[in-house]
């Protein structure tokens, strides 16, 4: 008896079975509300298609695939310009600008599938690979050749499910680590989170917030956020572009789409000097974890009043006074993340080259796709 699973593809949210948010449950990444919050917004040079996995007409399982094409950005990052960084473009450019990411390229973290309990989850995972076949045909249909398919962001018992002959030939990497801040379930304030730090990294704390004591927080609202929309996109812009690598900008409208669909579970905090929004962090609830999302700031007035570090002690202290487990940090500033007390978590995924000359090649070319972070780890507790 064949047990294998069975996949369909999706390219529109309307189109995706009922019961799609049963399966999804342990993430909101792959919710259709969600999914919808791409469909509307999605970066410039993304197309999103949905996955279904079928146990007979059972959907058992889901996942999100996101095409790349690098040659719609103007730039992958503007802050290192060194020789390596040259050459990681042209490798881009030439051997690798139309990648498939199955998961979620604008987020850190296992968000490239949710399964039901009962699933085999290495035949699930073949299931995968050739609906992941099938979009590469479906690409090749429309004169588009996908370089680089790539599985993203899995902990090490995850990558585990891919041990199966199909991915025998991908070359499996460790990225930079996702920055996980795990809450005391003792904290039940700041004030507890303050008292739990060793001296030298409580008066970084002091240190950071007198610095913005002119600064004035707001939680913005839908209107807000509209009424604010050209300032907020250059404050991200910003911050992007001056990112050591990029594969995507958002689009104008990416937060406004996002606040419309997730209302109250989607947090937007303005941070002010007079009636001049400075800077901006937004949040994401998903069940017991908060999720950071994208920012922005003037980075003149950043530097001078340690705005990102504030922002940081106040993602924390929202996330301890409303009863969160954790915070996911993401990938990003490293060193400033583990100094108020991230800790990093491993993160693991495939990659493959379409080319069978360049694929054997992929373990020496990973490393110009991939920038080196070198950072110092931090313990900020006593």
């Amino acid at each position: 008896m064949n047990t294998d699973y069975s996949f369909k593809i999706y390219t529109s949210t309307a189109q995706l079975p009922l019961n799609w948010d049963d399966v999804a449950i342990s993430t909101i990444f792959l919710s259709k509300k969600y999914l919808e919050v791409l469909e509307k917004s999605s970066p410039e040079n993304m197309i999103c298609h949905f996955i279904g996995i079928f146990e007979k007409e059972t959907l058992v399982g889901i996942s999100l695939s996101q095409f790349l094409n690098l040659n719609k950005l103007a730039s992958f990052g503007e802050r290192d310009q060194c020789i390596k960084t040259a050459v990681r473009n042209i490798v881009f450019r030439n051997f690798g600008s139309q990648v498939l990411v199955l998961g979620n390229n604008m987020l850190t973290g296992q968000n490239c599938y949710a399964l039901s309990d009962s699933i085999d989850k290495k035949k699930a995972m073949k299931a995968l690979y050739f609906a992941t076949t099938e979009l590469k045909k479906i690409f090749k249909s429309k004169g588009v050749t996908i370089h680089i398919t790539t599985y993203k962001d899995f902990s090490e018992e995850e990558i585990k499910n891919f041990a199966i002959p199909e991915f025998e030939n991908d070359y499996q990497f460790s990225t930079q680590p996702n920055m996980i801040f795990s809450i005391n379930e003792n904290w039940k304030s700041e004030h507890d989170y303050i008292d739990s730090l060793s001296k030298k990294y409580r008066d970084q704390y002091k240190r950071a917030r007198k610095r913005a004591t002119d600064i004035q927080k707001r939680k913005l609202n839908l209107e807000d956020i509209i009424s604010l929309e050209d300032t907020i996109y250059e404050l991200y812009f910003h911050v992007a572009k001056n990112a050591p690598f990029n594969t995507f900008f958002l689009p104008k409208n990416h937060f406004r789409i996002f606040k419309e669909i997730f209302k109250d579970k989607f947090l937007f905090y303005g941070y002010f000097i007079g009636e001049k929004l400075i800077g901006f962090n937004t949040l994401i609830k998903n069940g017991a974890i908060m999720d950071t999302y994208f920012l922005g700031y003037d980075d003149s007035i950043q530097r001078e009043k340690m705005l990102y570090l504030n922002m940081l002690y106040d993602m924390i202290a929202y996330s301890i006074n409303k009863g969160f487990k954790e915070i996911v940090f993401a990938r990003t500033a490293l060193e400033i993340k583990s100094s108020v007390g991230a800790k990093p978590l491993k993160m693991y995924g495939l990659i493959a080259h379409n080319n069978r000359l360049v694929n054997p090649y992929m373990s020496k070319i990973f490393k110009y796709l991939e920038p080196e972070s070198i950072w110092q780890e931090r313990n900020p507790f006593k």
